[in-house]
């Protein structure tokens, strides 16, 4: 298994187009380009599983909804909790975008 440092050098060219790219139109066209559906819905489904979490909701619930493995959970768990903590540092990131453009309310 890659260190942090490590999968950052093989993930750097990415996270250079990505800082570097204009508006989000651009951001979801290059991820569109690089990932398969299949791959695009994962990552929505483990942000999914990482609000839930943020939200304490119960595992078997997140299970119900998301289809995720018990395992999969727990290790977005770890990660919401007690690494790096930048699944909980996005849902503050977007929670504070709801609240300045939609009133606290996602858009529909």
């Amino acid at each position: 298994m890659l260190t942090n440092k490590e999968l950052q050098k093989e993930f750097n060219e990415i996270l250079e187009i990505i800082i570097n790219l204009k508006n989000k139109d651009e951001l979801f066209l290059f991820l569109r380009d690089l990932l398969s559906e299949k791959e695009i819905i994962e990552f929505k489904k483990r942000f999914n599983t990482a609000k839930m979490l943020f939200d304490w909701t119960p595992y078997q619930k997140i299970e119900s909804k998301t289809w995720m493995s018990s395992t999969t959970i727990a290790r977005i768990s770890k990660f919401l909790n007690w690494k790096n903590k930048w699944y909980k540092n996005a849902i503050k990131i977007l929670k504070s975008v709801y609240n300045k453009h939609y009133e606290g309310h996602p858009p529909r």
